[in-house]
């Protein structure tokens, strides 16, 4: 399976940076990696949180195409 844009996202930042992400998003670090990895779907509000957190790295449109494209 082909990883996803936000998977490929914490590739590229430091170690702790999905702890981080979780806890800003008021989330658990497996609810997280369950996104991360394609196996959860954030609701719109969180793709919304994602997308500002990641500074538009990985957008809502990449989280939620059935939404945003």
């Amino acid at each position: 399976m082909e990883p996803t844009k936000l998977a490929k996202y914490f590739l590229t930042q430091p170690h702790g940076s999905k702890a981080n992400m979780a806890t800003a998003l008021g989330v658990t670090r497996t609810w997280l990696s369950q996104v991360i990895y394609g196996r959860g779907t954030p609701s719109a509000e969180m793709a919304v949180a994602i997308e500002r957190l990641t500074n538009s790295a990985v957008t809502r449109a990449d989280l939620r195409p059935d939404l945003y494209l």
